[in-house]
């Protein structure tokens, strides 16, 4: 691991997760500083002011792909940090996350493809789906700085409400939206509008699964049709 500076608070970390990344959970060769400025860090690329950090600078264990991400991320804290890592991580393994949306279990092993590209894909697939979603919902443990708890909770009233939908976790409502856009091939202001429609404001997870179905219906229908469609839905 690189190693932090006197200023920097090495978090403690429970024996268990002793190897583990804080972001993703995946085996630490390196180790994230929040807030990388000049003065607490010196191997931060990318080296910027937080002013209105509410903890201090803090040091946790990282993979070396979940550094570079929180390297780029923009916030004022270590939480928001991980989030944007999420956002991330959610992108970086769309295609193995659609995966566990396309298929089940049951249905890649029962595929009767014994040769060819697919037959490779249908013994993968599903551990692929399983590592990626594993690293996106990976919690992280509490951080202790200095034999003191930083409570995230405290701080950010609206922090722990992220969006859980077939399985994944992610970091807000948007972010499951862009998601299944993406894959899907949907209009994301489109899905917006239908989500809003049908939840009246209150979001779950089933509103959110019809507005996805609603919208699939529509993949390749002109926005004349997606508007026609919209109208009918209201008028419902």
């Amino acid at each position: 691991m690189k190693p932090v500076t006197n200023n920097v608070i090495i978090t403690e970390t429970p024996f268990s997760k002793r190897h583990c990344c804080w972001f993703c959970g995946e085996p630490n060769n390196s180790n994230f500083v929040f807030p990388p400025n000049s003065s607490l860090s010196s191997y931060h690329e990318d080296k910027y002011l937080v002013l209105d950090c509410p903890h201090p600078a803090i040091s946790v264990p990282s993979c070396n792909e979940c550094t570079k991400i929180a390297l780029r991320a923009r916030a004022n804290s270590i939480w928001l940090v991980k989030a944007y890592v999420k956002r991330q991580l959610i992108k970086l393994h769309r295609k193995e996350l659609a995966i566990g949306v396309n298929w089940t279990k049951r249905e890649l092993a029962s595929c009767e493809f014994e040769s060819g590209n697919f037959a490779g894909f249908a013994r993968s697939a599903w551990f692929m789906y399983e590592l990626a979603k594993e690293r996106v919902n990976y919690a992280g443990w509490r951080l202790i700085a200095n034999g003191i708890e930083l409570d995230e909770t405290s701080l950010y009233e609206d922090f722990a409400a992220n969006f859980c939908f077939d399985g994944v976790k992610y970091p807000t409502i948007e972010d499951a939206i862009l998601h299944y856009a993406k894959i899907f091939s949907l209009d994301e202001h489109y899905v917006k509008a239908v989500l809003q429609h049908l939840s009246g404001g209150n979001i779950s997870t089933t509103t959110f699964s019809k507005a996805i179905r609603f919208c699939r219906l529509l993949v390749n229908a002109t926005p004349n049709e997606r508007k026609h469609a919209f109208k009918a839905l209201i008028e419902q």
